[in-house]
């Protein structure tokens, strides 16, 4: 192991007051990482296009979000920001490792990602760890929280402020959050039944009846189901029909509306499960939303809204120091491009900002991705009388006002 890891090692077991009778006194991860830490192949997730289908857009929407670091209401940047919104390691990016997170936590109800620091503490790496390999457990001597790491030759335990951890719903007497296909093992057994039965009943082949006069003798009998089988092997062709003889298909028992309203059965409780709206899930009958914004807002508030304060919480506590946090830092994802709404929408919201004087011009170009005016008066809260900047003399806004009037040709008495 490397001198400056033997010593973050030390520093770190010192700081958090580990016992000293504990396994596992090193922080190297190399063995561990790329081993299954990128992602399980779940049966479940693989096998079922709903839940296949929640997950990767829960997963997508959480990682395409905008994050950044925060001090006061500025942007900033330092080295912690840089690993966390570039490089969380030297394999992934922002965008795949928040990926990896959030699959981990849907899919098996907790993400694990492991903090890497230098001789300074300060973060240098984070790894997602397997969820299958990772155990909370409390240290009885200062009850605080600690992680097993189970690896192929050793186990390695790390601290909780070492641990990114993001779970779903846990309660107050478990460490871990509830696995939602768990919570869902009944409804998708249920729906796999029904669609290996459909699956069965329409790859079995056709299924006739088969009769004939009783004063048909055994040659002739012999020689009718002979031609039969032969044109059934066959799966068609010519078949004579011989007088006194009967040919009737046998109805499949293959149900297409019960097939499809198993699929609405699913739909709705993966729904409900993961909180996201029936839409959501492109449920053709179940979608009453009049618009996307509309759509947009009830998926922020019922779902992303708790996960983003989830994430932040963890990022704040985890990568900040309380120096940090004390100087106003903060990491803050940004939600405003999903509930912008359509055009109209965003055009009377943006009017009404500016003319109220809580917008600014290039803060409305900023939000719709426009380089800033370099006009002074860009950059001034307006409001409207039509208009004034905000921070002039209010008894001189009708002097002003008048005076442009005559300047224009105009009548101060009409």
């Amino acid at each position: 192991m490397k001198l400056w890891q033997r010593i973050k090692t030390t520093a770190y077991m010192a700081y958090a007051g580990a016992s000293t009778g504990w396994k596992g006194s090193t922080w190297d991860f190399s063995n561990w990482f790329g081993r299954t830490f990128w992602g399980i192949d779940n049966s479940q997730l693989a096998t079922n296009e709903t839940i296949f289908s929640v997950i990767s857009r829960l997963a997508n929407t959480m990682s395409a979000l905008p994050i950044k670091l925060h001090q006061h209401y500025d942007v900033i940047q330092n080295d912690v920001s840089d690993v966390l919104i570039n490089e969380p390691n030297q394999n992934m990016s922002s965008f795949d490792f928040i990926n990896a997170l959030e699959v981990s936590r849907n899919e098996a109800g907790n993400g694990y990602a492991v903090i890497l620091r230098d001789i300074s503490m300060r973060p240098i790496e984070l790894l997602p760890l397997d969820p299958n390999c990772v155990t909370e457990f409390i240290n009885r001597d200062d009850s605080s929280l600690w992680y097993e790491v189970r690896g192929d030759n050793k186990n390695m335990y790390v601290h909780n402020s070492d641990m990114i951890h993001v779970k779903h719903i846990r309660g107050p007497a478990r460490l871990r959050g509830l696995n939602p296909l768990k919570v869902l093992a009944n409804t998708i057994k249920y729906d796999k039944a029904v669609q290996e039965f459909s699956l069965s009943e329409m790859e079995k082949k056709e299924s006739f009846t088969l009769s004939y006069a009783s004063n048909v003798d055994d040659e002739k009998r012999k020689r009718i189901i002979g031609d039969f089988r032969r044109f059934y092997s066959e799966n068609g062709g010519i078949l004579f029909k011989e007088p006194g003889v009967e040919i009737d298909p046998i109805k499949k028992q293959y149900f297409a509306s019960d097939t499809l309203a198993s699929e609405r059965i699913t739909r709705s409780r993966v729904a409900n499960v993961f909180n996201v709206p029936v839409s959501f899930l492109n449920d053709s009958e179940g979608g009453t939303l009049g618009s996307n914004e509309q759509q947009m807002i009830q998926f922020t508030n019922m779902n992303l809204l708790p996960t983003v304060r989830q994430y932040e919480h963890e990022f704040n506590r985890k990568l900040l120091t309380k120096a940090d946090r004390r100087e106003g830092m903060y990491f803050k994802f940004n939600l405003g491009g999903l509930l912008r709404g359509d055009t109209a929408t965003r055009a009377s919201f943006y009017q009404m900002g500016i003319r109220n004087g809580w917008f600014k011009q290039n803060e409305v170009r900023g939000f719709e991705d426009l380089p800033p005016d370099d006009s002074e008066y860009a950059n001034k809260l307006w409001i409207s009388g039509d208009l004034y900047p905000i921070d002039m003399d209010p008894t001189l806004r009708k002097s002003t006002a008048a005076a442009s009037t005559v300047e224009g040709g105009g009548n101060e008495n009409e």
